[in-house]
């Protein structure tokens, strides 16, 4: 395994001074945003796809400070009811296809997407009960009309750049947002489907990270390092779904944290270990959204904590065995 960040953090500063402060954390990889949510502060895709010399000087660039690409990302919500969004989405998702065949990157990271409920919707609509009845039949809609046939056509596009794995983070309010959603949409689209696992958005639906990561061996194309803290005084009242603002922490059943701060060494060293032992070689990807640290201390702290952690070297032989 490498330790990795997705530099989305380090977004006031360019490229090249993000890469030379990580290179000075010892940090291996990077995840560089390249559209949708994350943004695309450190390449963006027109400017690159414009330039004949930008993939050599890129390249160039990693080689300086030690790094490689782990992934590109581009988050959004491809099946959005409103066509412009989608749109928008999907462009940026083909455009980072095209970048990645440049820089010699064969996995995106991105969300499954959430359509609305009916072809006319405005807004989409997370389905999270199966009754009434209603609820099963709006999930046959968004399953079979929309999300997989857009999942399978973007697939096959994207496999003409080299884009040979789509690692979806598991995200609430999205309809891939657990391992059973995950597999249930790569059994209908193909092994192209993987995940980007992150701890944090499974610890807060009750998920015990170790246990999905066996559910999912030989599925994980990409790691995610984030924390969540669940203050369980505020479970035991309102449950774990909070739609309030995530800087009232005080007051929410849980919130993001750097590695660490909202659990030991003990349940991380288990999910490392787990990782290890399914077969998993790539990158820890650091994603800082601790609303109690800047950017600076949550990271380093992050780099620090998993540096103790994190299996680098393959086994030796069992010789006590």
């Amino acid at each position: 395994m490498k330790l990795g960040v997705m530099t989305v953090l380090l977004g006031q500063q360019s490229a090249e001074e993000a890469f030379r402060y990580l290179s000075s954390l010892k940090v291996q990889t990077v995840e560089i945003g390249t559209g949708g949510y994350p943004g695309n502060a450190h390449l963006n895709p027109q400017d690159f796809l414009a330039d004949s010399g930008a993939a050599t000087a890129y390249k160039e660039m990693l080689k300086r400070y030690n790094l490689e690409i782990s992934v590109l990302s581009t988050h959004a919500n491809h099946v959005h009811p409103q066509k412009e969004i989608a749109a928008k989405a999907h462009a940026d998702f083909i455009n980072t296809c095209k970048v990645a065949e440049k820089l010699n990157v064969d996995t995106v990271v991105t969300f499954s997407g959430c359509p609305g409920d009916h072809p006319g919707a405005k807004y989409p609509n997370w389905v999270t009960c199966s009754w009434p009845d209603d609820y099963l039949a709006v999930l046959d809609y968004q399953w079979n009309e929309v999300l997989i046939p857009y999942w399978q056509s973007a697939v096959k596009e994207a496999a003409n750049y080299g884009v040979t794995k789509i690692a979806f983070e598991m995200h609430p309010g999205f309809c891939v947002y657990n391992p059973y959603t995950l597999l249930k949409l790569r059994a209908a689209v193909g092994e192209a489907i993987g995940a980007n696992f992150d701890p944090s958005h499974l610890f807060w639906q009750g998920i015990e990270p170790s246990e999905a990561i066996k559910a999912l061996k030989g599925a994980i194309y990409h790691f995610h390092a984030k924390d969540t803290k669940l203050d369980m005084a505020n479970v035991r009242v309102n449950g774990v779904l909070d739609t309030s603002h995530y800087g009232n922490v005080l007051e929410r059943s849980w919130v993001f944290r750097t590695v660490g701060y909202g659990h030991d060494y003990t349940e991380w060293k288990g999910i490392i270990s787990t990782l290890a032992a399914v077969g998993y070689e790539k990158s820890i990807s650091i994603e800082h959204e601790d609303g109690l640290m800047s950017v600076r201390e949550g990271l380093e702290k992050a780099v620090t904590f998993l540096q103790q952690l994190i299996i680098q070297e393959k086994p030796g032989a069992m010789w006590w065995a």
